[in-house]
């Protein structure tokens, strides 16, 4: 039996066993927590940095209204044809056949696998700071964060399933707003501290350099928008599924328009073309503050992490575990599969520190196939276009404009982000301690 038709059994399964019992709310909770990770709003401000006002803002409300578009287009599509589909492989296959499903399944490998390789370097680089406000002098270096970190991931990737993480998301979701609220008033302080004739707006380096950082840039924004999981997520709510996606995903895009627009104009005006590309190392006071958004950046990342990692652990667990075989074994094959998951993460991570490039490159080959292509393509594929004339001609040249525009950006943040790996990779020893 192929691998795509033990999918396919596993969906019916999936779909005899028992339906969602999550609510809007925690759709929303898991939404917000995928999306609004302090990796996604951290380089934001940098984003603009690199891009400069007009097109740095536009970039960024057009990504936040396709992204949103996109999103409940998906939730649309949940029985297109009249059956379940739990998986973003499954919905593809569904559509486009056997292109479509292993399209996806390659696409949402390297969005969850970059995403985390991200954002565990985020997190490790906020537990450093955390430490060395306190020991100063201490030896201790990122990859012990980095290393500490994943620890702590593999005992969370020990719960089941997703739903099991609600109230883990509940909290990454509070901490989320946190960590933006923190991190845009000591930027707003700091930005008001500074002497605004030494902050410049103007775009740094050659015309070259540039141009390289501003397709790195369209990289790491489409980052700051990235969610794999839709269909994932959507499987553990309750009916009606659909419009409870739609509130979920509504709500969550909330959050997200007050905090990601908020830091990174903040971000650019205070610090200017100067700003870091982990917005927290740009601050300098007050100390208390800066600590406080550290640990909400950690504890939001905490659940950001297990969201993503969830298809990789599925993809093989389906495969290796059974109901036939007894708890204690399908425990042993999860604990060594997530180990040697965890180990593999935090080795690239450790190894390869570059926050940036990782967002870029997992935004431009990731999360832009999956986020803003796929969904419009598929809807029209489908065919669910609404009975009105006019407005289904105007879904249509929406669905294709943003195709084919997002089509490009993935390209351009390709060329971009992998023309910075290439730089820092000459410029850094493996394992710099960052």
């Amino acid at each position: 039996m192929s691998e795509k038709e033990e999918d396919q059994e596993l969906d019916v399964g999936s779909e005899d066993e028992a339906a969602g019992k999550g609510t809007w709310k925690h759709a929303a909770f898991h939404v917000a927590t995928t999306i609004a990770t302090p990796a996604a709003y951290a380089p934001l401000p940098f984003a603009l940095a690199s891009l400069g006002w007009p097109l740095g803002v536009s970039s960024l409300v057009t990504a936040t209204l396709a992204t949103w578009y996109s999103s409940l287009l998906i939730a649309s599509l949940w029985r297109w044809n009249g059956k379940k589909h739990v998986t973003y492989r499954l919905l593809a296959d569904s559509i486009f056949g056997f292109w479509g499903y292993w399209s996806i399944a390659f696409f949402q490998q390297v969005a969850s696998i970059g995403n985390n390789i991200a954002i565990q370097i985020a997190a490790g680089s906020s537990l450093k700071a955390v430490y060395k406000h306190y020991h100063k002098h201490g030896t201790l270096t990122l990859q012990h964060f980095i290393i500490f970190f994943g620890a702590f991931e593999l005992f969370l990737s020990q719960l089941p399933d997703i739903h099991s993480l609600r109230w883990v998301n509940g909290l990454c979701t509070l901490s989320t707003i946190g960590f933006a609220c923190t991190t845009i008033g000591v930027t707003i302080y700091n930005g008001k501290m500074i002497d605004k004739e030494s902050i410049s707006y103007s775009l740094q380096g050659s015309s070259s350099a540039k141009r390289f950082a501003a397709f790195n840039a369209l990289g790491a924004i489409a980052f700051s928008f990235g969610d794999a999981m839709l269909p994932e997520i959507q499987n553990t709510v309750r009916e009606p599924s659909v419009k409870n996606m739609y509130k979920g995903v509504s709500a969550a895009y909330s959050v997200i328009v007050l905090t990601y627009w908020q830091l990174a104009f903040t971000g650019y005006w205070a610090f200017g073309s100067q700003v870091q590309p982990y917005i927290v190392a740009s601050l300098t006071v007050p100390k208390w503050t800066i600590i406080m958004a550290n640990i909400f950046a950690v504890i939001q990342i905490s659940g950001c992490y297990q969201i993503y990692c969830r298809p990789t652990y599925a993809y093989f667990e389906e495969r290796l575990a059974s109901n036939r075989t007894s708890m204690l074994k399908n425990g042993l094959i999860r604990l060594i599969l997530t180990s040697i998951y965890i180990v593999v993460i935090t080795l690239v991570a450790s190894a390869m520190p570059f926050f940036v490039d990782f967002v870029s490159i997992c935004g431009a080959i990731g999360f832009t196939p999956l986020d803003f292509i796929f969904p419009v393509l598929a809807f029209l594929k489908a065919g669910k276009m609404p009975k009105n004339r006019a407005v289904g001609i105007s879904m249509r040249i929406l669905n294709v404009g943003i195709a084919a525009w997002f089509s490009i950006v993935a390209v351009l943040g390709c060329i971009g982000a992998i023309r910075f790996v290439v730089e820092d990779v000459k410029t850094y020893k493996f394992f710099h301690d960052m």
